[in-house]
């Protein structure tokens, strides 16, 4: 008997121009553009196998080994009632083909990260869903054709579709037909930039994005203004920063970009609090750091940005990273040594951390220890991978093997 199954992995986004506020919530289409830069699945990423079988009596969905509802017309339930479309489509085509659009699915799904911690776990989620079953369903789709579906599970999931520097265009079709991912640069155009996750706390939110951002769209005159005025100018500079690889503009508006989307958190009716004293703490180390080289002549050296969260993602060409460590490491000492997964430290011992010459210590004040519970360093990565059936999430009866 024919066993019909697949198993992607699809990576994790961190937007350098934030998409927040809905324009249709049951299609999920930004008020805005946004853009991003997809991290390295080495270290960062959501693996998911699909399986279609006829003796399935219903499509069941396990999240990190626990069981998920899907609810009828939900965002899960979409993603997989317009996949098993396109399988259609298929099967009308090349009527030899096995009718996989009319078995129910299996679907098992792990993250190597905290859930839920803004770090963008519905993203590289949904975009592995919809990965894994484009696999399962020999789909002939284009990376920006899932993202359409994609996009509908979550906003950002549509980002993870692609590798290296991808924009969403917001479109502005009623129905979503030109609201996807497109990539404006691959991962091999500048594949120097780093990435330094400061995992600030692992808790879930206390405001989720979902619900804050159509407050900040019903109350925020704020963001009518960021809407029309300024990310489509930084969406047109930022995207000509990467392909120029001018880092110095690059970081300008990103970070830009975040102060301003946490500044029409703060708009929104009555405010919203995604950032707390160690996130501040990081951006005023990060805006130091950056004083340092550009009065001794330099550029911007280091970019920070955060999403709906208080964890700060800072971005840097590789050569920075080991004095922007060392920095972090001064203020929020570890509890574990740093992890080099790119061997950039050369078995130096980091010690209590130190900073550049000329920096004034005095811009923020050192913390406990699990301040910061954790760093990640990262890189820019590719998009999704298909994997081997040897990594495959279900065991033989389509249930989830024991996730160890």
């Amino acid at each position: 008997m024919s066993v019909y199954q697949a198993t992607a992995s699809a990576p994790v986004n961190i937007a350098c121009i934030k998409y927040w506020g809905k324009r249709d919530t049951k299609l999920i289409l930004p008020t805005n553009s946004s853009l991003s830069v997809t991290l390295d699945q080495d270290h960062l990423r959501s693996t998911t196998t699909s399986r279609a079988d006829p003796s399935f009596e219903k499509d069941r969905l396990w999240l990190n080994g626990k069981e998920e509802e899907i609810k009828e017309g939900g965002r899960l339930a979409t993603c997989i009632k317009e996949m098993k479309r396109l399988r259609r489509e298929v099967e009308e085509k090349s009527p030899s083909e096995p009718k996989l659009s009319s078995f129910a699915v299996h679907i098992a799904s792990r993250n190597n990260f905290p859930t839920a911690a803004g770090l963008a776990s519905s993203a590289s989620g949904f975009a592995a869903l919809v990965s894994s079953l484009a696999a399962l369903y020999k789909l002939p789709a284009t990376p920006s054709e899932l993202s359409l579906i994609s996009r509908q599970g979550s906003g950002s999931a549509c980002r993870s579709l692609f590798g290296g520097f991808v924009a969403w265009e917001m479109g502005s079709a009623a129905d979503g037909s030109d609201s996807y991912a497109v990539e404006v640069a691959p991962q091999s155009h500048w594949p120097d930039i780093h990435a330094l996750i400061c995992v600030v706390s692992d808790d879930k939110k206390g405001t989720s994005s979902t619900s804050g951002m159509q407050r900040t769209v019903e109350t925020s005159p704020l963001l009518q203004h960021r809407i029309k005025n300024v990310v489509p100018e930084r969406m047109k500079a930022i995207s000509e920063a990467i392909l120029a690889k001018d880092f110095d503009t690059f970081a300008r508006i990103t970070m830009q970009d975040s102060n301003q989307f946490h500044a029409v958190c703060l708009d929104t009716d009555p405010p919203i609090f995604y950032m707390n004293d160690v996130s501040r703490s990081i951006i005023a180390l990060v805006t130091e750091y950056n004083r340092v080289s550009v009065e001794n002549g330099g550029k911007l050296k280091a970019a920070y940005t955060y999403d709906a969260g208080p964890n700060a993602v800072i971005y840097a060409p590789k050569e920075n990273l080991k004095e922007i460590v060392s920095m972090i490491i001064r203020y929020f000492p570890q509890a574990e040594p740093f992890k080099d997964p790119f061997g950039l430290f050369a078995n130096e011992s980091l010690g209590s951390g130190r900073v550049v010459p000329g920096f004034n210590e005095a811009v923020a004040k050192p913390f406990e220890v699990g301040a910061v519970k954790g760093l990640i360093h990262t890189r820019v990565g590719d998009g999704p991978r298909v994997l081997g059936s040897e990594e495959g999430l279900l065991g033989e009866n389509g249930l989830p093997k024991q996730l160890a």
